[in-house]
């Protein structure tokens, strides 16, 4: 687990000019990997370019260091994260006559790479970003892994191409500040997060999950190419049974894959379906305790770690649980917020940015049940999806929009409580006769009132029109639309990255065995139902694990970790959500429409109405404005 930089300058520069610019690259990211670092630098009369990483020691810790070289060193590659097949792509080279001088799954990256070009790329199962530099074709290669759980930013001009880990590495080698880009800002707003290939910035990028830059070092142009197709084979003829056989089996031998390491591992224990799965597999793997982590609140009411001391005790974990207060989470804000380097609103970064660090004490490698929702179906989401087409059939059109007044009334709340009247306001905001239902669903900043939140000269529509053509569903209705088009937004922009910078904040490497293509290829190809089970989610993968747990323990709801960012506003962060609504300050940033965002934050702070996703997306962006452009 590394982090990875890269430039490449059309003119011949200095060589030490290079290393520094990587040294400053290299020290931004020196959290993602305070073990080890490594550069190459070379050119000629057309180019200088120069790759660097930083090393998070976790397999091979003797001779894994960074760059690695084929054998007459004219390809040579810098790593970032974990390739869990590379045992077994190893023995398939070994035995094809392939020699190795090391023991890393870098190697296996480079060697599979010269044997069969990019085409190896889509062999790897795990989590990477990486870049080959293949001095005999003069060409560069970045890629990016299937679900994107490692990020990788780039930038180009007529002079130089760029690629980094994260995003503050190429905006330091800019000689210009970056405008903010129209596209990022109504995708952060609508979503509180901006998925890939935008950025909050103009020109600023992020490499897709599952696709590769091919960059020719001759003409300075570059192509993007997708690594693996994704097709849709015919739903399986399979009966439950059989298929419930086969979940169980896929997952533990993913859950297997996840623990090579060299160095101590653990598990994220939350106490949730996903979780609990992980940290049971891990514990049946070996015959010592293993670790397990969990962060409860002092708060009552947001307080779950009677579930995760229930699996711990169950599978006899050293278990390790940490309260923490409201102060905790605030004390750190700036820091956290911050090293996303791009405006982040899902709240729930917070919590796991301790999770992470408290972890990190004990452990350097945590496995979690990040992306059972989206593999399995698990999200309320996915029945929201569901009930759209039903409500829209049963209700006409003119019924619906009549009853908006009253419903928003009746269901409107005052504070930041989100439950079954929060949900259902959700539900009756998303609904669309037009087919846009499940693409209002995830809009969980501002859906409707986008149009009015911007002035003229930032207001931008079409949105969705890039991920709509991408992923080829225009009017999501199914479950297998939904995951898809989970997978290239919210899992890419949203989930991964937050676990990723959290964790990486404190040097800590988080794996999760549920992205696994194989287990997202095997559930693509069941009956919708064996997921999605009437009201029960998840309904296979907890249906294949039940008789490991107590009756009825993995259909416990779970809250997760919520955050009561609303009740800061209007307590704690008053003052200086006031002063992003001072008619001078927004004049002079000329973006937001002062006429709907003044009432709208005012009538937050008075509790007239809770608008806690919206200002919490505002304050984020705002602070991050400030740390930017002031």
């Amino acid at each position: 687990m590394c982090g990875i930089n890269g430039v490449i300058s059309s003119n011949k520069v200095d060589p030490s000019s290079i290393k520094s610019m990587l040294q400053t690259m290299n020290h931004l990211i020196i959290h993602r990997g305070p073990d080890d670092d490594g550069f190459f630098v070379g050119s000629n009369d057309h180019y200088s370019i120069g790759m660097a990483m930083r090393r998070l020691s976790i397999i091979d810790l003797n001779t894994g260091s960074q760059p690695i070289y084929n054998q007459d060193q004219t390809i040579v590659i810098v790593f970032n994260g974990e390739i869990y097949n590379y045992q077994k792509l190893k023995n398939k080279l070994i035995n094809e006559g392939v020699v190795f001088s090391t023991k890393s799954d870098t190697e296996v990256i480079l060697k599979m790479y010269e044997k069969y070009g990019t085409e190896s790329f889509k062999e790897l199962d795990g989590m990477f970003a990486f870049s080959i530099f293949d001095k005999n074709k003069n060409k560069i290669y970045v890629a990016r892994d299937f679900f994107g759980e490692k990020p990788l930013y780039y930038f180009k001009n007529q002079d130089k191409f760029i690629w980094a880990s994260e995003l503050k590495s190429v905006v330091d080698q800019l000689d210009f500040k970056p405008q903010i880009s129209k596209k990022g800002l109504s995708l952060f707003f609508k979503l509180t997060y901006t998925p890939a290939p935008f950025t909050i910035f103009e020109n600023i990028y992020k490499l897709e999950a599952n696709h590769y830059i091919e960059y020719n070092l001759n003409s300075h142009e570059f192509e993007i190419q997708s690594i693996d197709k994704l097709e849709r084979k015919q739903e399986q003829n399979i009966s439950f049974i059989e298929a419930k056989t086969q979940v169980h089996d896929l997952v533990m031998q993913s859950i297997e894959s996840r623990t090579v390491s060299d160095v101590p591992i653990g598990t994220f224990l939350s106490g949730g379906v996903d979780s609990s799965i992980v940290s049971l597999g891990v514990s049946q793997l070996t015959d010592k305790k293993i670790d397990t982590f969990s962060i409860g609140f002092k708060k009552a009411s947001f307080n779950e770690t009677d579930k995760s001391r229930l699996v711990a005790k169950l599978i006899k974990s050293n278990h390790h649980e940490f309260m923490l207060s409201e102060d905790d989470l605030k004390n750190d804000l700036d820091s956290i917020l911050s090293n996303f380097d791009e405006p982040f609103a899902d709240s729930s970064a917070l919590p796991t940015y301790f999770v992470s660090k408290k972890t990190s004490d004990y452990v350097k490698v945590a496995l979690t049940g990040d992306g059972g929702d989206e593999v399995f179906g698990g999200y309320n989401k996915y029945y929201m999806g569901k009930l759209n087409k039903k409500y829209t059939y049963l209700v006409p059109r003119k019924l619906h929009e009549a009853s908006q007044n009253i419903l928003k009334k009746i269901l409107s709340t005052k504070d930041d409580q989100r439950g079954k009247r929060f949900k259902i306001k959700k539900l009756i905001d998303s609904v669309n006769y037009d087919n846009d239902s499940y693409w209002n669903i995830i809009s969980l900043g501002f859906s409707k009132e986008l149009s009015e939140l911007f002035l003229p000269e930032y207001k931008h529509s079409g949105v969705f029109d890039y991920y709509k053509t991408k992923s080829g569903i225009e009017t999501p209705k199914t479950l297998f639309d939904f995951r898809e088009i989970d997978r290239h937004i919210s899992l890419e922009g949203d989930m991964l990255v937050k676990v990723d910078r959290t964790s990486m904040l404190n040097s800590l490497e988080c794996r999760a065995p549920f992205l696994n293509k194989t287990l997202w290829d095997y559930s693509n190809n069941l009956p919708e139902g064996y997921l999605l089970n009437k009201w029960n989610k998840k309904y296979i993968l907890k249906e294949a694990f039940k008789t490991y747990f107590p009756e009825n323990f993995l259909e416990k709801p779970k809250q997760g970790f919520v955050v009561p960012v609303g009740d800061w506003l209007r307590c704690s962060l008053k003052a200086e959500l006031e002063s992003y609504i001072d008619q001078e300050f927004l004049d002079k940033q000329g973006i937001f429409n002062c006429n709907f965002v003044i009432p709208m934050v005012k009538n937050h702070i008075s509790k007239k109405i809770d608008n806690s996703y919206q200002i919490w997306a505002f304050y984020v962006f705002q602070k991050w404005y400030c740390n930017t452009y002031n």
